[in-house]
């Protein structure tokens, strides 16, 4: 065998475990990626929320999404009419996309595009 011919095998099997370890960690996460996907398509606005001002809109029957308690650390995901989200003053845009920013708030407001509950409510 070449020493080219083992490079190129050496880099086909670190690609192929490579592969195998991203296919295990997502049938791991039981499709959470895909559920949190889902429900960030629902949103046409998400705010990053302090934790007493998300406790505030649970207790006015604003239901948390389950995608975010599932994730580690968990998130509380609610989704909120535009009008209540801006009457917080200390809601801080973000993109509606899975990024660091997104990922590393505690709590989220999200706005759906259509009124009513978010994803969760479908049958």
């Amino acid at each position: 065998m070449t020493v080219s011919l083992a490079r190129r095998l050496r880099q086909l099997r670190s690609r192929v475990l490579v592969r195998a370890w991203h296919y295990r960690q997502r049938h791991h996460a039981r499709g959470v990626w895909f559920r949190l996907r889902r429900t960030l398509a629902a949103a046409s606005e998400v705010y990053a929320l302090p934790r007493e001002e998300a406790e505030r809109l649970v207790s006015e029957g604003h239901g948390a999404e389950s995608v975010g308690l599932e994730l580690e650390p968990p998130k509380l995901m609610l989704f909120v009419p535009a009008a209540r989200v801006a009457r917080i003053a200390s809601a801080r845009p973000l993109a509606a996309r899975l990024n660091a920013e997104l990922l590393a708030s505690e709590c989220l407001a999200l706005v759906p595009f259509v009124a009513g509950p978010g994803p969760q409510a479908e049958p």
